[in-house]
């Protein structure tokens, strides 16, 4: 088997911008208490803002093949989502050869994630299993490209 980074050095370094989002399933009691700041470890809802941005700026660490990117903005939106739910939502931006969906996906993903950590002893049953709690519909929602025919082009100075 080969794996080979894709060579990314012919293509012109454009405005992109990706955008994921994600959910993790709750208990109720559980959404309860982060409305209440009542979370023992802390506010999930900024320390998952915080980590998805952190995590966005290290994908090419986490992702063997993903192009290390300059990122110019991330932006993470955590909101609580119905009675049983968190979402997470990410753009990035940058200038660069290829995309950034991943790094839009890596810092979803890692928001979430942190969400489980921090509620995660209110989540468990009695023998310590998490049976209603599920991170689900990770997805990109958005991709643009400058000059792609139907995206958003970048403003000119």
């Amino acid at each position: 088997m080969n794996v080979v980074m894709v060579d990314v050095s012919g293509k012109p370094e454009v405005f992109r911008e990706a955008t994921a989002t994600g959910l993790i399933r709750l208990k109720p009691e559980t959404v309860k208490l982060i409305k209440e700041c009542k979370i023992a470890k802390g506010e999930p809802l900024y320390t998952a803002k915080i980590a998805g941005i952190l995590a966005a700026k290290e994908t090419s660490a986490l992702i063997p093949l993903c192009h290390p990117l300059p990122l110019t903005n991330v932006e993470v939106e955590v909101r609580i989502a119905g009675k049983s739910g968190v979402e997470v939502t990410a753009t990035v931006k940058t200038k660069a050869q290829t995309g950034v969906e991943m790094e839009a996906l890596t810092a979803t993903t890692v928001g979430l994630l942190t969400v489980w950590d921090m509620v995660k002893q209110y989540e468990k049953d009695q023998a310590g299993q998490y049976p209603h709690t599920a991170m689900e519909s990770i997805r990109v929602v958005k991709k643009v490209k400058e000059g792609v025919t139907g995206e958003r082009k970048r403003k000119k100075a």
